[in-house]
């Protein structure tokens, strides 16, 4: 049985007065975040607010996993004896919430536990950016103009959720964050473990041997399976048509009792006769293609291989049908360095010559949600914590 830590928290500025929440779920195993959740209340008590952030806590862990066992810390005293059973709820307005809250999971499952608040700054912090963002966009709130804040504050504020954390919502939050558009395609990005031709750094795409993984690439692809199947997302798998992707791809798909689905859209970039080569052998040989290459994105390997603005094109249509066919839902996608680079480039808007700036290790995880809105928040990049 998994195991959740929930922390939560409320704050009101007046008690009664602009309230709001702050909620994260954490693996009790790993550590890792698999979810925040935030929101601003309007004009509540503090202790309303409290036991808003504890249902909005116990609500996310629900949806991470409802056979799960969860352990919740919380600054108020009031509300971990009460929901403990060791002090009798009174007020009118935390019964009902004690109520939901007690029915979300089977209370045997749930355990609580007060902390003191320097120990709760990760949910402090979320029902603080709250409050704070209900003052400066929601009508009706003391000191406010009416405006809404900007998308990009109402993404940052309102609708975090970790990479991997299956069906999270997005928050809604009136006046200041954009309506429930429901949970994000999320994709976890894995490139393949190592080929023979990976530490010597030699260009390896699509038209060349087509490599299988190695001792150590297996290796890898076991330790990401592992770390994968520890946080308990990932409910699709979708690989790059090449060997050393199919394989990584079945080393996890073996582990969570998934299938592969094959994209050709995910397969590495044609490096057309630079394959095989390290980069200082394409130097010595073709150095005008390859300063070319280097400078402009549609300049192509020689050889007729593949630009980066051709893999950026086909990257974008895999990516939107993808999404298509994935809304909602968590899937890991098995592919190569250029393509998962160019996924993070085009989710953050960055220039073509950004993808020379990047490193991606063998086995590492990155991760992008995308939104119905059209936008696209990345939440991880290049982790190989699961290989050391």
């Amino acid at each position: 049985m998994r195991e959740f830590i929930v922390e939560a928290d409320g704050g009101s500025r007046g008690n009664p007065g602009p309230a709001g929440y702050g909620a994260v779920v954490t693996d009790a195993a790993t550590g890792q975040v698999l979810a925040e959740r935030s929101e601003f209340l309007g004009v509540v008590t503090n202790n309303v607010a409290e036991y808003r952030g504890l249902l909005a806590g116990l609500r996310a862990a629900y949806e991470l996993d409802p056979t799960a066992s969860v352990h919740v810390r919380m600054d108020s005293k009031l509300v971990v004896e009460q929901m403990s059973g060791r002090w009798k709820i009174k007020h009118p307005d935390m019964k009902p919430l004690a109520m939901e809250a007690s029915r979300v999971f089977p209370p045997e499952r749930v355990t609580y536990e007060w902390i003191p608040r320097e120990r709760n700054k990760h949910a402090d912090r979320l029902a603080n950016e709250a409050m704070d963002a209900g003052a400066e966009g929601t009508p009706g709130a003391p000191g406010t103009t009416g405006a809404p804040a900007p998308k990009a504050e109402a993404d940052v504020r309102a609708a975090r959720t970790v990479a991997g954390a299956p069906d999270a919502k997005t928050v809604a939050t009136p006046g200041w964050a954009p309506a429930d558009m429901g949970a994000p395609a999320t994709f976890v990005l894995l490139r393949h473990g190592e080929t023979a031709l990976t530490p010597q750094k030699r260009f390896s795409g699509s038209g060349g041997s087509d490599p299988v993984l190695s001792e150590i690439g297996r290796e890898q692809a076991e330790r990401v399976a592992e770390a994968l199947a520890r946080r308990g997302t990932i409910q699709a798998i979708v690989a790059s048509p090449l060997a050393r992707t199919r394989e990584t791809a079945e080393a996890v798909a073996k582990r969570l009792g998934l299938e592969v689905a094959v994209e050709e859209g995910l397969r590495e970039t044609d490096f057309g006769a630079w394959e095989g080569l390290t980069f200082g052998e394409v130097r010595e040989r073709y150095p005008d293609d390859l300063n070319a290459w280097l400078a402009d994105p549609e300049a192509r390997p020689t050889g007729d291989g593949e630009s980066f603005t051709e893999t950026a094109t086909r990257i974008a249509a895999t990516r939107d049908k993808l999404i298509a066919a994935h809304a909602g839902r968590t899937v890991l996608l098995v592919s190569h360095v250029t393509p998962i680079k160019t996924f993070i480039r085009l989710a953050l808007g960055a220039p073509p010559e950004s993808l020379f700036r990047m490193e991606l290790s063998a086995a590492s995880l990155s991760a992008v949600a995308y939104y119905a809105d059209g936008n696209a928040s990345v939440r991880l990049f290049n982790d190989t914590s699961h290989l050391r």
